[in-house]
């Protein structure tokens, strides 16, 4: 590695961390598996085995001009976790769009392997405004999105990341170097590429593969989150697949990866050792009170 091919010749960057138990990492739109590294690091020294990867078309994969639905998306995710080898006790962990692959590969391929699942500001179960779906975003939204990438790609993606970060009058939680990765990042991808993608996410209807979510389930969500609305996904999720666990951020907006990281870290870790929220939350409050000073988090 870092290339393997999938099942249709595309060839999808790969890489590793750490040894142990799988983790694979599944990056959101439009950025790549970079934006995990944080992550993959806290997950190696744990013991665990990180894995990202560059969805098709975006950061140093290839650009293929078909394969953006979420039936591919899948069906790609199997692929990586057969060439790497993950055949059981995986966790899949998504973020945003990446929710999607999740979903659709615990329904299209049966969850094989996979142990336990985390959707992270994620896309399920379903984005988009309908008179079934009330609190979704409007499909003006999207075709705004889609007019704004077509006239000026480079332009729309420096006001988009405002709201992805949270950017505003009174609030910057994140460096101009960090909007600066992700800018140079989303343009690593292929405009048509992003268009298709994005057409993807706005439009599945992930509602009937939540009935493939037996397995724990993380929902962690910012409940400021102007790209993909709480209200429509996490909250929808948690009362729908019975075993989901929310987790709000209060007043954090959609890349909580860069604006709660060690917060993201701590509650990935406790999920994946099989402690609720609360649990954590009891250990910290003792620590802090001096009670468990000489013990170890």
């Amino acid at each position: 590695m870092p290339m393997i091919q999938t099942r249709d010749t595309t060839r999808l960057y790969v890489k590793t961390l750490g040894e142990g138990r799988p983790v694979l990492l599944i990056h959101g739109w439009p950025l790549s598996a970079d934006s995990w590294d944080p992550v993959m690091m806290a997950l190696a020294r744990e013991g665990y085995r990180a894995i990202a990867y560059d969805r098709r078309g975006f950061g140093r994969s290839d650009q293929p001009a078909k394969g953006y639905n979420y039936d591919t998306f899948s069906d790609d995710l199997a692929d990586v976790m057969a060439a790497t080898g993950v055949t059981r006790d995986a966790v899949l962990v998504g973020f945003s769009m990446g929710g999607g692959e999740i979903a659709r590969y615990m329904s299209r391929h049966r969850g094989k392997g996979v142990s336990q699942a985390a959707l992270v500001s994620s896309v399920v179960p379903y984005m988009l405004q309908t008179q079934d779906n009330p609190k979704g975003v409007p499909d003006a939204v999207f075709q705004e999105m889609t007019q704004g990438m077509k006239s000026d790609f480079r332009h729309f993606f420096k006001g988009f990341f405002k709201d992805f970060y949270g950017i505003g009058m009174m609030s910057h939680p994140v460096s101009d170097e960090e909007l600066e990765w992700a800018w140079m990042t989303a343009m690593q991808a292929g405009q048509y590429a992003t268009l298709q993608s994005a057409a993807a996410f706005a439009y599945t209807d992930f509602r009937p593969d939540l009935a493939h979510f037996t397995v724990p389930t993380l929902v962690i969500h910012g409940t400021a989150d102007k790209t993909v609305p709480i209200e429509a996904t996490a909250h929808q999720v948690a009362e729908k697949v019975p075993s989901a666990e929310l987790i709000a951020y209060e007043g954090e907006p959609h890349a909580v990866f860069a604006t709660q990281t060690e917060r993201l870290i701590d509650d990935l870790l406790n999920f994946l050792a099989g402690r609720k929220a609360e649990t954590r939350q009891e250990i910290v409050d003792a620590v802090t009170a001096g009670s468990l000073a000489e013990s170890p988090l």
